[in-house]
């Protein structure tokens, strides 16, 4: 099959302007101007998409899909009371309604251009949306426990689900990791426990100082998550449940060992000194930034020019839809941009740099750029086609730029994962009734408002 299309951008390489993409089986087998590879392959079916952009599938290195169904929810409160008020919500949600809010999730993915999400999950609805939808992912099964007595118990459970998981996956599409949980939510040990677990095969992901809230809370003991905030918990805990350590999140994080794996993610990072980057740095940990979250809940902004002018691998992530109400990195590409662009204005951050944190960095975020996150022969064939046509683009002559700062979800033409068209013209091409997945958010939502 020859995808065809006025620019071709394969992120690592120069643009090609008229250029193509042959795919063969599931992988990328050839690329270049689109002249010669029609005299190359005159026997290929050809689909030519006209005025627009073929460039690799987004990567999403962080979303909570369970939670699509509680966008607009809880709107315009600060991270704390989101987080309490999201959590009060959720336990109106069964079992079906988190199936369902997963798989919203994912299909409106596909329908922005998203081939690869990583996923922190307590349930795995997460993973079994992207195993039906035929998505890339790396499913992380959240563990935490506050009891230290009770840290064998928890891990043992997440070793079991992880075991199971992994049982019920395309190992070629979707990997299965393990993340603690917050900070404030785990006894220590527990960070020592993954890290002996997972070693230097099995993916870890953890959010890490990306609230002021979590900063006061693991260096003071105070701020939303204190000890008297934890009250109604001290059944079940060690009393007391918290004493402040006088470190920063990253610094705690570190003296319980949690970066001695081979591969770690940590969530936004927003809130760390200049030893604590050195410290991300030469540990190796990748970070994944969500900056329609932080800008959301007033978290803040993470230091991205440093993150990228060490060369540390940074990914780009939507975060929960509960906060910014979709999955949509069109979206986080732009405000991204914009954040930064105005809150430094010694580091201009380019549409391009953009461009590639969505892809390729991403992908190295999570280590899967030996396979995806670039249009390169021999790599995974997770394509997307995106019309470059309209009125607020014609005409294009810097492609990168108008994709970051003029086109969205809607302009999508083409999602392809492994070679597979999975949305197409407005149409989802999967194995899945998606007006019943509609229908049963819907109802959910009506079940949290009420």
């Amino acid at each position: 099959m020859l995808l065809c299309a006025e620019h071709v951008l394969p992120i690592t390489a120069e643009p090609i302007d008229k250029g193509a993409v042959l795919v063969k089986d599931n992988k990328i087998a050839d690329i270049g101007p689109v002249a010669s590879m029609l005299i190359r392959y005159p026997n290929e079916e050809v689909r030519d998409f006209g005025q627009a952009a073929i460039l690799p599938g987004f990567v999403n290195v962080h979303t909570h899909l369970e939670y699509t169904a509680m966008r607009g929810i809880v709107h315009d409160v600060p991270y704390a009371t989101w987080l309490l008020l999201v959590n009060n919500a959720a336990t109106k949600m069964t079992p079906q309604d988190l199936e369902a809010s997963a798989l919203m999730g994912g299909l409106e993915g596909i329908a922005s251009g998203t081939t690869c999400m990583a996923d922190i999950t307590p349930t795995g609805w997460a993973l079994s949306a992207l195993q039906d939808l035929g998505l890339r992912g790396v499913i992380y099964r959240e563990v935490g426990a506050k009891d230290r007595q009770r840290v064998n118990y928890a891990m043992n459970l997440a070793k079991s689900d992880i075991a199971r998981w992994q049982d019920l996956v395309d190992a070629d599409r979707i990997a299965v990791g393990i993340a603690p949980a917050a900070l404030y939510a785990c006894h220590p040990s527990i960070f020592q426990s993954i890290a002996e677990y997972a070693g230097d095969e099995v993916p870890v992901a953890m959010h890490l100082a990306g609230s002021m809230e979590e900063y006061k809370f693991i260096r003071n003991g105070t701020s939303a998550f204190s000890v008297d905030a934890l009250a109604d918990a001290r059944g079940y805990v060690e009393i007391p449940p918290w004493l402040p350590t006088g470190a920063t999140p990253v610094n705690y994080a570190l003296n319980w060992d949690a970066f001695e794996v081979g591969n770690m993610l940590a969530i936004h990072c927003v809130h760390v000194s200049d030893d604590d980057i050195t410290k991300l740095y030469e540990h190796d940990v990748a970070i994944g930034v969500c900056p329609r979250c932080n800008a959301q809940l007033g978290m803040g902004n993470p230091p991205l020019e440093e993150y990228l002018r060490l060369g540390m691998r940074v990914g780009l992530g939507t975060d929960s839809p509960a906060a910014i109400d979709s999955t949509d990195m069109f979206l986080e590409m732009h405000t991204g941009m914009l954040v930064q662009r105005s809150l430094n204005s010694n580091y201009f951050l380019t549409a391009q740099t953009m461009l590639e944190m969505a892809t390729i960095g991403g992908a190295r975020a999570l280590r899967m750029d030996d396979r995806i996150g670039s249009l390169e022969v021999g790599k995974l064939a997770d394509v997307i086609a995106v019309d470059m046509s309209t009125s607020h683009q014609t005409p294009t002559t810097e492609p990168y730029s108008a994709l970051v700062n003029t086109v969205n979800a809607s302009n999508i033409m083409m999602t392809m994962v492994d070679g597979k068209i999975l949305y197409e013209n407005d149409k989802w091409c999967v194995n899945m009734d998606v007006d019943r997945v509609k229908a049963q958010v819907i109802a959910a939502r009506e079940r949290m408002r009420g």
